[in-house]
């Protein structure tokens, strides 16, 4: 066996795809689930409805490559993903914006605060939460402790499970302040859905001769000799937890069908503020499916356990940074053992963030 992949999620299928047509080598992909793409899987259920098993996944970069790469194997529709969340009872736009700011306040009060915004602040420009709260102004001092415990203290306290200061900058980072009217979630320039789902993006990704892929399969399962192994699994299961567990945040859904066409106004309705799930996606939008019913899926956070949930998060602190690093000096002392991903990795990647990753350490080894 001259290639060993584990893992049929992005990475690994990218990564697999660019050996077996450029490098002409055989690859073997393994997965442990009985499904291939990984936590991106989706499938039609019997109301015709894409659903996406492991929550909402909505496609978008301003990576030229990545875009060229994945237009190769589907098409994609135009879809421009906007989130809404429940604040005081009102449905308004997160990231919290201009139109949020209209939809929140009395018209008097927010034309106010826009006025001081746009004289502190470039437009169009996103101030992460903890940054925002750096004011002085009354003012906005006021708007910023209404936007962290509105939309951040309780949100991030049921994502992560920890008080909100004890979350690293990164996360905090993802939720903005967004001085725009700008309603999506993303600004990239190439956003959408493929238009016969991520599961059949991946086949026809992994669709070629010199690739075998194996499902229901674990790394110890594998008997044969390989000259070069990819690890797309978790690092710290690589060695036996020899270092201790990388923490990781995991989620579960309740999944609830409807007789009727539409349950809720958008894809994804957060809350904030309200009840035990932290959002509930409604899958139909995606590719706008006819249905006479519907299909949601309520979300809940909870802390990842060995053999009960799956791996989701990364949980980015100084502790788990320090105890990676003795992972990933151990990883540098093996011979053609490369690990990717978000587990092998350990770090959070948008989709297209993992797909740049391998078509980069392809580059890397392909001279090899």
């Amino acid at each position: 066996m001259k290639n060993l992949i584990v893992g049929a999620g992005f990475s690994g299928a990218v990564l697999a795809r660019k050996i077996a047509e450029e490098l002409n080598q055989k690859v073997i992909v393994i997965d442990s689930k009985n499904h291939i793409g990984g936590n991106s899987y989706d499938y039609r259920d019997e109301n015709g409805i894409m659903i996406h098993k492991y929550g909402s996944h909505i496609f978008h970069t301003s990576l030229e490559n990545v875009w060229q790469f994945v237009t190769r194997f589907s098409k994609f529709n135009t879809y421009m993903h906007k989130v809404v969340a429940l604040i005081d009872g009102i449905e308004t736009n997160i990231p919290f914006n201009f139109k949020t700011l209209y939809d929140v306040f009395p018209q008097t009060l927010a034309k106010r605060l826009e006025e001081k915004l746009l004289a502190k602040f470039e437009y169009n420009k996103k101030v992460p939460i903890l940054e925002f709260q750096k004011q002085e102004d009354e003012d906005l001092k006021f708007l910023a402790n209404y936007v962290y415990e509105k939309v951040f203290l309780h949100y991030t306290t049921k994502q992560w499970g920890v008080n909100p200061n004890e979350v690293d900058g990164a996360v905090t980072a993802r939720v903005p302040v967004y001085l725009s009217q700008d309603p999506r979630y993303f600004q990239d320039k190439y956003q959408g859905i493929p238009l016969e789902g991520y599961t059949k993006l991946i086949e026809n990704i992994l669709n070629h001769p010199n690739i075998e892929v194996r499902l229901n399969t674990k790394f110890q399962d594998i008997t044969e000799s390989y000259e070069r192994l990819f690890y797309t699994g978790p690092i710290d299961e690589f060695f036996d937890f020899e270092y201790g567990e990388l923490p990781y945040r995991s989620v579960h859904f309740k999944f609830e069908e409807y007789d009727k066409e539409y349950y809720q106004s958008n894809a994804c309705v957060n809350y904030p503020c309200n009840y035990d799930f932290t959002r509930i996606h409604e899958y139909k939008y995606y590719l706008d499916d006819k249905s006479p019913r519907t299909v949601i899926a309520k979300e809940y956070s909870e802390f990842f356990e060995r053999g009960k949930n799956e791996r989701y998060y990364p949980i980015p602190n100084e502790e788990s940074a320090r105890l990676y690093k003795k992972y990933l000096e151990k990883a540098k002392t093996l011979q053609n053992v490369y690990f990717l991903g978000r587990l092998g990795d350990y770090k959070y990647y948008d989709m297209d963030k993992a797909i740049a990753r391998a078509l980069e350490l392809f580059e890397e080894i392909k001279g090899e």
